[in-house]
């Protein structure tokens, strides 16, 4: 059995998809009472990760443990007791989705020091562990959506600034490869796109999978602080926003890991906007 902990995300629904098709045994937690869409034969429980204990009874004898590091209820987590409930349950492995700032802005309260700290309690439990450090997902873009549904309007900070961001469906291929074969334990896998690709051009992507023009408006800093500070907390805002507008060497860097682990490539962001075209439409 491969447990599946935030399922309704964009990584664990698709997760669940992959492992379902595969035949494994899956069951999908959430936060949430119902998860709408899950595939036939897949078992949802509620649980929630700042609880750990709410995870003990699916966790009793599970193969695998597909750990999402809890986003922005991170600093919420007891990750030395949810180690403790994993291992004492019996869990065979875990694949923590943690994030490449860990190593990228270490010195950060809410991506560095607390990503670091549930990546050692996974490492330091004695369980066979692999870590997956994506950098930005495609699938943040969804944040365009209402804008480029009832106007054809991108509005984004930092427009020519290129990030190597990643499909959240590799991922969760990446997650489904290291929670069913082995060769992976105590490996950390960085998790990229192809290349680097820029808001401006995420917008020109958009527009030929709709067929339409799409325009891009390019925010300022502060405008953009605005905007995102009305659903992030401070301190996740100015690492954003510096992750945005003045990237490191390394966040830059595209990473082989994803074709290492798949045999291909990861997909481009302009493949991503066909396939979720419905989406902006």
């Amino acid at each position: 059995m491969i447990v599946v902990t935030g399922a309704t995300g964009n990584v664990g629904r698709s997760l669940v998809q992959i492992l379902a098709a595969a035949g494994a045994d899956v069951v999908a937690t959430s936060r949430s009472v119902t998860a709408d869409g899950l595939p036939a034969g897949v078992g949802h429980v509620q649980a929630d990760l700042t609880d750990a204990e709410t995870l003990r009874p699916v966790l009793d004898g599970a193969d695998a443990l597909f750990l999402q590091n809890g986003g922005p209820s991170a600093h919420l987590v007891d990750a030395p007791l949810l180690m403790d409930v994993a291992k004492t349950s019996g869990v065979g492995r875990v694949v923590l989705l943690s994030s490449q700032a860990v190593e990228t802005r270490p010195g950060t309260v809410s991506h560095g020091r607390v990503g670091r700290a549930i990546e050692d309690a996974v490492r330091g439990s004695g369980l066979p562990w692999t870590v997956l450090r994506p950098g930005g997902f495609f699938s943040n873009t969804y944040g365009w959506a209402e804008s480029v549904r009832t106007r054809r309007v991108v509005a984004a900070p930092f427009g020519d600034v290129g990030l190597p961001a990643v499909d959240p469906a590799d991922i969760a291929e990446v997650a489904a490869a290291a929670l069913r074969a082995a060769g992976h334990e105590e490996q950390t896998y960085v998790l990229t796109g192809p290349a680097p690709v820029t808001p401006r051009q995420q917008t020109a992507a958009l527009a030929e999978a709709l067929g339409e023009a799409v325009r891009f408006e390019e925010l300022t800093r502060e405008e953009a602080a605005a905007r995102f500070g009305a659903f992030m907390p401070a301190p996740v805002l100015e690492t954003t926003l510096s992750i945005l507008g003045d990237p490191e060497p390394a966040e830059r860097a595209v990473s082989p890991d994803v074709e290492r682990v798949l045999g291909r490539a990861p997909g481009s962001y302009a493949e991503w906007a066909v396939r979720n075209a419905a989406a902006f439409r």
